[in-house]
């Protein structure tokens, strides 16, 4: 059935024109429980593995799956894993994703000062939710909308995920946001430098190990066959990455992680990687995980803790993880230039943007859209 009821700015009034036109960023990530307790992972579980771009199973079977044997044991066991990394500020995905948008308004407000840009984070799944997050911006009098996933690399179990939560709010909404959406940026030079920057400070702090893995989180190899670009944008992004550290390949592996189920996900696996290479004689390995902006329970707890008793068990002495970029100064420059090529030609984000003239702009308008319905009166 048609919508017959869409959300709009309350009281709004067409005189609003005099208050100042912005533009905003959202960035969206994962998401995160609001607690590392079983109760707390149920309902966040059951949203993000019911989402159909994340198990491309029939809907009726994988419903059965889910709610009859999932939901009934992985809560439990998921709060134990995500009990290891939470820290008194809370998830760090949530904490650290706060803190880049905050670095990153910053630093938009450092390079564009008189222009009204917000930027705003939402989370695929949990608080706070995307549909929520686009409503608050629209009644804030945002009509422009950069939407920037933090995954670098494209898959329709991420990326694909949150254009579906964008255009399910957009049509809720009376007068939708001009929008953009970065689609990846997993070959963006400024990316590929604040990667490899990351890694050589951390090695000039740490020393070199014998050897550097990154892990991207894995996904169904069948997505691939199915036309899903991830496995080529990874390998893309690891072989710029080599090539700006100045590696040989038989220096750097790349391996996948956090697979689940029977059938065959994305490989070589991680957990198989890390065992063979000390079993190879590897005894300090470096593992960094571009695929994540953030660290997160993906990276604190499956690769530095899991991983790293692996590796251990196997014959090695040192698994090291290398932290994600997070709110780093590398991280945000990048973003915030990403952000400025993506919303070229938009006004408030060119570098001659004159704050007073357009809010002159504007107030005359509106005068005149006054004078014009005054007879009317």
């Amino acid at each position: 059935m048609p919508r017959n009821n869409y959300t709009g700015v309350a009281g709004y009034s067409h005189e609003a024109a005099v208050q100042p036109v912005q533009a905003a960023v959202l960035l969206v990530n994962l998401g995160t429980p609001a607690a590392p307790t079983a109760d707390a992972l149920r309902p966040w579980l059951a949203e993000f593995l019911g989402d159909p771009r994340v198990i491309e199973y029939p809907r009726w079977l994988w419903w059965l799956i889910l709610h009859g044997v999932i939901l009934r044991i992985r809560p439990a066991r998921s709060a134990h894993a995500y009990r290891r990394i939470w820290t008194p500020e809370g998830s760090p995905l949530r904490t650290g994703s706060e803190a880049l948008a905050s670095g990153l308004q910053t630093e938009l407000a450092r390079q564009r000062p008189d222009a009204p840009v917000r930027v705003a984070l939402a989370m695929r799944y949990g608080e706070p939710s995307v549909m929520k997050t686009i409503t608050g911006l629209q009644r804030e009098g945002v009509r422009r909308l950069l939407v920037l996933p933090l995954y670098p690399q494209y898959s329709a179990t991420s990326t694909g995920s949150v254009i579906d939560a964008v255009a399910d709010t957009l049509k809720t909404l009376r007068w939708p946001p001009e929008l953009r959406l970065v689609n990846d940026y997993h070959d963006d030079p400024g990316h590929i430098d604040a990667l490899a920057t990351r890694i050589e400070r951390w090695w000039e702090t740490n020393g070199r190990g014998d050897r550097l893995l990154l892990s991207f989180h894995g996904i169904p190899e069948r997505y691939l066959h199915a036309g899903d670009p991830y496995f080529c944008q990874c390998h893309a992004t690891a072989r710029l990455l080599r090539e700006r550290l100045g590696l040989r390949e038989e220096h750097m592996a790349i391996s996948f992680q956090s697979r689940v189920g029977r059938e065959r996900w994305l490989h070589p696996y991680t957990d198989a990687t890390v065992r063979q290479l000390a079993a190879e004689g590897v005894k300090t390995l470096d593992v960094a995980c571009p695929g994540f902006a953030v660290d997160c329970l993906e990276t604190l707890e499956e690769i530095a803790m899991q991983n790293g008793a692996f590796f251990s068990a196997a014959g090695g002495d040192n698994l090291r993880y290398i932290p994600a970029l997070n709110d780093s100064h590398e991280q945000v420059d990048s973003l915030a230039q990403l952000v400025l090529k993506h919303t070229q030609g938009w006004p408030e984000f060119a570098a001659d943007y004159d704050a007073a003239a357009a809010a002159q702009r504007r107030t005359e308008a509106a005068r005149r859209a006054r004078k014009l319905d005054a007879p009317r009166r």
